[in-house]
């Protein structure tokens, strides 16, 4: 797959995605999901931003876990998409009643982890994603209580993320491939693999 990846999915995947979109601007009023100033540009700040994880990751994903998904980004897009297996870590209870009603709403199979990121159960998987969360050296020991040797993490990273990547080579060693973001100039996808302590 090449290109948007949004070109390529369904109209019932994209009326799905625009229930999403729809349901997000009515509760953003309430809760604070996403920057009131980006709520206008959902489509291209926040849905197609978490959709152009699709084409990077591996055929026939089987599970996927996305830490902190606050509004849902990227983990519930990519479960609207077709990523099977989704697990969504969030501890805000307000956000995740909105997960569950974005996932009811649209008839999006999730599974909802209502707890923070370090007391939530063990679940072994090769994908792990994270969009806006926290920089990598605080990331990564996060990402390795689910991350298998055998698989990658994805993050969404912005202008200073080479600085990131030398922050974090102080304490863990790892494989990273940086893709260019389709939605953000200065931004990348961070493709991590082979994750370990340095020290």
């Amino acid at each position: 797959m090449t290109g948007d990846a949004l070109d390529f999915v369904s109209r019932e995947t994209t009326e799905r995605l625009q229930i999403y979109a729809d349901l997000l601007e009515k509760w953003n009023a309430r809760i604070n999901l996403v920057s009131p100033a980006t709520i206008s540009q959902v489509w291209t700040r926040h849905i197609r931003d978490s959709a152009q994880l699709l084409p990077l990751l591996p055929p026939n994903p089987t599970n996927l876990v996305d830490l902190g998904s606050g509004a849902g980004f990227p983990g519930l897009v990519l479960a609207i998409l077709g990523v099977p297996n989704v697990h969504l870590i969030e501890s805000d209870a307000r956000k995740a009643a909105f997960l569950a009603e974005a996932a009811r709403a649209t008839g999006t199979e999730i599974h909802i982890h209502v707890t923070r990121i370090e007391a939530a159960p063990p679940i072994e998987t090769r994908l792990v994603t994270a969009r806006a969360l926290k920089p990598l050296h605080a990331l990564l020991p996060l990402a390795c209580r689910f991350h298998r040797p055998d698989g990658a993490c994805f993050f969404h990273k912005g202008a200073s993320w080479k600085t990131e990547l030398e922050e974090a080579r102080l304490s863990w060693r790892f494989g990273v491939v940086a893709h260019p973001s389709s939605t953000d100039s200065d931004g990348v996808i961070l493709e991590i693999r082979e994750i370990e302590r340095a020290v």
